[in-house]
């Protein structure tokens, strides 16, 4: 069976690692779906909608032009005026915009120099960004598993939330661990907020899948939209991940114990949402989910290809990232 560090390399991680240096990736190749279709069958607004930008200032690894394109052309079906953010964050080009979207922001000099830790934003950014929200702006912070939730990290205390920094997982059936998660109804791990119902019946969100990330922890008045479960935990690095898969699938001492490479994050989250001062956050600890990508790989003498994020079928992310900014808009009330 193959190693789960196997998986991850081919899927999610080495293509992000090379993608993190900006650097060709040889053997596997992550694209924007072609086939994906971003049409809205009922645009939120008709025209004339809210400014969304995207921010391109730093080193993002989600662009509007790029693997987030289908977020991007999504929200413009939607209604939305979406622009790209090329500048740093001030409060003069903030004010022009109603939402702004951060995903997988990263300081790729500091990465390239083999320093992981290093925060994608000044501290006089976060500043300005905390005040623009607390005067009425909307955000969705999105950093994905190491290293962005360092990168994002004193972005995201700004509002009280806490960056778990590593490889969230779960126990997969019968044996081994997965790090795609699914919070629907049914195992009760989505929460209770406007997001997750709609505007109506027809646009509530019944179950979302992630695609490998960390998790995130809430402030007091916030609301989890995508719980971890109580058997959920993070690990540090994909050598830790590989460890707890194999200590799962064995009953021999020898290959490990459950749990010695991981820390458990049972009651943390992966989705929260949160009024501050006058305006709103959502912060995510996945990025995937409102993306479509094909990841396409040799396996042996075989090329396999596999899907992430809303290109995926039986899951409602689509209508997830809908909602999302139908509320940071203040469409959903």
């Amino acid at each position: 069976m193959q190693k789960l560090t196997s998986y991850i390399l081919l899927t999610s991680y080495c293509c992000l690692v090379w993608q993190l240096l900006d650097m060709p990736v040889h053997a596997q190749q992550q694209i924007v779906d072609p086939d994906f279709k971003a049409a809205v069958e009922r645009p939120a607004y008709s025209r004339g909608g809210p400014t969304v930008a995207i921010d391109e200032a730093h080193s993002n690894l989600h662009t509007a032009g790029g693997q987030y394109k289908p977020f991007a052309d999504l929200l413009t079906n939607d209604g939305y005026r979406v622009i790209a953010s090329t500048h740093k964050f001030e409060a003069g080009t903030l004010a022009r915009i109603d939402v702004l979207v951060i995903a997988n922001a990263r300081d790729l000099a500091a990465l390239r120099a083999g320093n992981l830790s290093s925060p994608a934003f000044s501290e006089h950014e976060c500043e300005v960004v905390r005040d623009w929200v607390r005067d009425g702006g909307s955000l969705l912070l999105i950093a994905d598993h190491a290293p962005f939730g360092n990168a994002a990290d004193n972005l995201a205390t700004r509002f009280g939330v806490t960056m778990g920094k590593g490889w969230v997982f779960d126990r997969a059936s019968p044996s081994g661990i997965t790090t795609q998660l699914v919070f629907s109804r049914e195992n009760r791990l989505l929460g209770a907020h406007p997001i997750l119902a709609g505007r109506n019946a027809s646009e509530e969100v019944k179950n979302v899948r992630s695609f490998t990330g960390q998790s995130i922890g809430a402030p007091r008045g916030a609301t989890m939209l995508l719980k971890l479960s109580a058997t959920a935990r993070e690990a540090e690095t994909p050598d830790d991940l590989d460890a707890e898969d194999a200590a799962t699938r064995s009953n021999d001492p020898a290959k490990g114990t459950v749990g010695s490479h991981s820390s458990p994050v049972g009651g943390r989250a992966q989705g929260v949402a949160m009024s501050f001062g006058k305006g709103r956050v959502v912060v995510l600890g996945e990025a995937a989910l409102f993306s479509a990508q094909i990841v396409r790989f040799t396996d042996g003498n075989q090329q396999r290809e596999m899907k992430f994020g809303m290109n995926v079928p039986g899951n409602d992310d689509r209508q997830f990232a809908l909602n999302v900014l139908h509320w940071l808009s203040g469409l959903l009330k």
